[in-house]
């Protein structure tokens, strides 16, 4: 049984509305798709490559192409399409570099610059707040742990919300593919977790308040 999808929203027919009228050369139209998705976009490359600078590169390369072929876009998801434009671009960074991404796991450099995987909790204490990011970038650090491949599809899937079908339309990958590599990431992760002392502490101070 096919599960329906949700109803557009306001934001949707906004969002649909601005590229119709950017795929007619509308700039204005299309710098409003940049405001809306640079930080998504930025958030995708950076957890892909782990460098700043390498993935402000990216980011701008990727709108400036989705710029230069809008004609190509048939419809459905325009995030899903600007997010494979966006993952080809930081694939290339890679293949060029011929490495894994420079960061440190400690993240002491970059965490800050990494947008949250889940947003803050407003009505939490100021301790709770710091133990959340703490948390955060705990799982941040334990992210970067992953082969190249298996993390862009654990950020497509578990920080964007993409499902199996786009993540494939994205990567190039057949599905069977995406769901094999999610489900192996997923249990690394779970493995890395579990093996750190920081993120168990963590979590069990979260969880002993709530």
């Amino acid at each position: 049984m096919t599960t329906p999808r949700p109803a557009p929203t306001e934001a949707d027919a906004a969002i649909e509305a601005w590229v119709q009228r950017a795929r007619g050369g509308d700039l204005t139209a299309f710098n409003q798709l940049v405001l809306r998705y640079q930080d998504p976009v930025y958030g995708l490359t950076l957890r892909m490559l782990g460098a700043p600078q390498a993935a402000e590169d990216a980011t701008q390369e990727a709108f400036i192409r989705a710029w230069q072929r809008l004609e190509t876009f048939r419809g459905g998801s325009f995030k899903s399409w600007l997010f494979t434009i966006a993952a080809n671009q930081a694939r290339d960074e890679l293949r060029r570099r011929g490495r894994r991404p420079t960061t440190s796991l400690s993240g002491n450099n970059d965490d800050d610059a990494l947008p949250d995987i889940d947003p803050p909790d407003n009505d939490a204490t100021p301790l709770e707040q710091v133990e959340q990011a703490e948390l955060r970038g705990a799982l941040e650090a334990a992210l970067r742990t992953l082969p190249d491949d298996w993390r862009e599809i654990v950020v497509l899937s578990d920080i964007h919300g993409m499902d199996y079908r786009e993540i494939s339309d994205a990567t190039g990958l057949a599905l069977g593919t995406v769901k094999s590599r999610l489900s192996r990431a997923r249990g690394r992760l779970r493995e890395v977790i579990r093996s750190s002392r920081e993120l168990h502490e963590a979590a069990e101070r979260l969880d002993g308040r709530r």
